[in-house]
């Protein structure tokens, strides 16, 4: 009995000296806050004020939402959505949504995703760090997207 414990002590502290040889700590990009603005208000901007901006982190949380003025209340969760759908699948949304017709579509049973378009991720490389969604443009996804794109353009120069 002795010896078992004796080897199950020997065995414990090789496996606990071999993980923590490989630990180590993890350096990840993310989404400032100054970043998140900058873009949230240059895509509103772009869409109008009665568009609502949100722009999400890379764990998927939401960083900034700016409300539009005169929005309706569904567009705050719809923006959200549709940013967290886009960092959360690396395309946007409008890509996801498509691809999801026929390959994956339980994936549309996740929560907080949406298959609309106007979400769009936020990249560094083949790093996604956050997304941005929007809701309420005038002239609807497709503005939505290119608004959102914008935002992300204006920061183009810091996601090198």
């Amino acid at each position: 009995m002795q010896h078992r414990l004796a080897v199950s002590v020997v065995v414990a502290a090789l496996v606990m000296g071999v993980s923590s040889a490989r630990a180590q700590v993890l350096t990840q990009r993310d989404i400032s806050l100054r970043m998140a603005l900058t873009i949230a208000q240059t895509a509103s901007a772009e869409c109008g004020v009665v568009a609502s901006v949100a722009v999400v982190d890379r764990a998927g949380r939401l960083k900034v939402f700016l409300q539009g003025d005169g929005a309706n209340p569904h567009n705050i969760e719809l923006a959200r959505r549709k940013a967290y759908t886009a960092r959360t699948f690396r395309q946007t949304s409008a890509e996801w949504a498509k691809r999801t017709e026929t390959i994956n579509p339980g994936q549309r049973m996740l929560t907080d995703v949406i298959p609309l378009m106007g979400g769009v991720p936020i990249s560094i490389g083949d790093e996604t760090i956050g997304g941005v969604g929007l809701s309420g443009a005038p002239n609807g996804g497709a503005q939505e997207e290119a608004c959102a794109r914008a935002g992300i353009a204006k920061v183009a120069d810091q996601l090198r």
